[in-house]
């Protein structure tokens, strides 16, 4: 091997460790998602709850995968959680043999690098997508092939030149006005056949491969498509003019006996029959792709746990962090059967991006099997959250409209059976004090019910009077003094006290008018409230 293919070959297995560099086209990402049947899984993570998330910069903190299938699988697999544990089993399989096989890991990395070129994203459609068919007039193709073929062979005999120049420019024009259907498989059926060359690499390693038998005979399978497609020339690889020569004239060959359309729907016909097989390769190797992803992005943590899906109704989780904040604050918190949480603080404190961490965590769990943290137990449970909502001007939506129909999208969950995680940030925030308190005690309690789990935040202290059966309370303070904010991000049990918000007002250089009248009436209201509780 050159020291340039070696020195190409160790930036590839050194970039597998870190995040990538490069633009993410999520658009082409999702195909393979957008494409599946979502109808066996536990729980499909919606959109909005990816947004609250932030689940694309989490994608890209997780995505160590080398080929684009395997991107497109990790993809998939961060958004669904299955019923079971056979996917996450699988996974830690793969990632174990590889740790105990350092030299098939880095020889498998280098092959799965081959399937990087864009045109591999689209081989999911090989398995899901609707493939051109044969038109009822394609009889004449292979006539005019056989009649171009015939008349050449006549010219030797006789003088047929002005017939054979004819059928030779009908031809071309079929040849060229096929190029436009030849496009959609042009980017594709090379990568095919780079895949079956990457499936072959992992039959040395048939540890890793869930059905061994199959595996094998879909690889068999698959020589068929590869050998016709290996006849049709997408790409120029001529290196020199002699061989460009060679390019155009086989360019010609195929225009004079219209070999590309009838190749192209023999491959066709042969696509819709090796379907199942397809799909039997590119799992295999996404899987193992993932799977190697998984535990890079492992390594890559200070600590990490593996962690326990049980039929607990509660939640555990020690020194749990935020796996995209750099030096990240460990929060700790343990919730038993019908336990909730509310979290009072002000803003910046810290509360939102908890309660994500929350998320991002029970996310990671139950889809790859990891947790940021020490230790972390939860349920298989169903996540949905509230945390970035914005008006819909093109709906002409209020705020508070938009919200009220999350909310209820929520309440129709708790109607299911299944157990939830429900992660609200400063519930009702877009109407008044009296009936936000009001609703949000009504929902959150409603909202607790049957098991699922709540993490909410609030401003109001007064709802915390209110909830004090079935939610534990918690907050996150910050330290106002004369040099300034500053927060700790440690989540402290109890209720939220020391409110700084005029304090925070005088550091600004509001005028004493303001900050002492605003004094005087926020201790006159907790007078009235004080009273009113009595």
């Amino acid at each position: 091997m050159s020291r340039s293919k070696n020195k190409k070959n160790q930036e590839i297995l050194d970039g597998y460790k870190k995040p990538k560099d490069e633009d993410y086209d999520f658009e082409r990402i999702k195909l393979y998602f957008l494409n599946q049947d979502h109808s066996n899984y536990h729980q499909v993570i919606s959109d909005r709850t990816c947004r609250d998330v932030d689940f694309e910069e989490l994608f890209m903190t997780v995505d160590r995968t080398c080929s684009r299938i395997g991107q497109q699988y990790l993809y998939s697999t961060l958004r669904t959680i299955p019923k079971d544990s056979k996917r996450c089993d699988h996974f830690e399989r793969i990632i174990q043999y590889f740790e105990s096989n350092t030299k098939a890991k880095d020889k498998t990395i280098l092959a799965l690098h081959q399937l990087t070129e864009h045109g591999a994203y689209f081989l999911q459609r090989l398995i899901y997508g609707k493939n051109l068919t044969k038109p009822n007039w394609f009889w004449i193709i292979p006539f005019l092939s056989g009649l171009s073929m015939g008349l050449l062979i006549l010219i030797f005999f006789y003088p047929v030149y002005p017939l054979f120049i004819l059928i030779l420019s009908v031809n071309f024009v079929i040849h060229f006005w096929n190029k436009n259907n030849l496009l959609i498989y042009s980017n594709t059926l090379p990568q095919l056949i780079t895949m079956k060359n990457v499936a072959k690499g992992l039959t040395e390693h048939v540890e890793i491969l869930e059905d061994r038998q199959q595996f094998k005979r879909s690889y068999e399978a698959i020589n068929e498509i590869a050998k016709s497609a290996i006849l049709l020339s997408w790409e120029s690889r001529a290196s020199n003019e002699l061989g460009q020569i060679g390019e155009y004239f086989f360019e010609l060959l195929k225009a004079t006996f219209l070999l590309e359309p009838i190749l192209i729907f023999r491959i066709i016909n042969t696509l819709n029959k090796k379907k199942a097989d397809i799909n039997v390769l590119y799992h295999a190797i996404a899987k193992v792709d993932v799977a190697m992803s998984i535990a890079s992005f492992r390594d890559s943590l200070t600590f990490c746990c593996r962690p326990i899906i049980a039929e607990h109704d509660g939640l555990l989780a020690k020194e749990l962090f935020h796996p995209l904040i750099q030096d990240p604050i460990r929060n700790s918190i343990n919730l038993e059967k019908s336990e909730s949480v509310l979290i009072s603080g002000s803003n910046m404190s810290g509360k939102t991006t908890f309660i994500r961490t929350i998320g991002i965590n029970a996310i990671l769990a139950q889809t790859i099997n990891t947790a940021c943290a020490k230790e972390f137990m939860i349920p298989k449970i169903k996540i949905h959250s509230a945390i970035r909502i914005a008006d819909d001007l093109f709906n002409e939506t209020s705020y508070y409209f938009e919200e009220v129909k999350v909310i209820k999208e929520m309440i129709d969950e708790c109607e299911t059976g299944s157990q939830n995680l429900f992660l609200l940030d400063e519930l009702f925030k877009g109407t008044n004090t009296i009936e936000r308190v009001a609703s949000g005690k009504a929902v959150l309690s409603f909202l607790n019910q049957n098991e699922n789990i709540v993490f909410a935040s609030t401003h109001d202290l007064e709802l915390t009077d209110y909830l004090t059966e079935t939610f534990l309370f918690f907050h996150f303070e910050e330290v106002v003094d004369k040099g300034g904010l500053s927060f700790d991000f440690k989540l402290k049990s109890g209720k939220w006290i020391n409110t700084n918000a005029i304090r925070i007002l005088e550091l600004n250089g509001y005028p004493n008018d303001i900050t002492e009248e605003a004094r005087k009436l926020a201790n006159g209201f907790r007078k009235v409230e004080s009273i009113d509780k009595k």
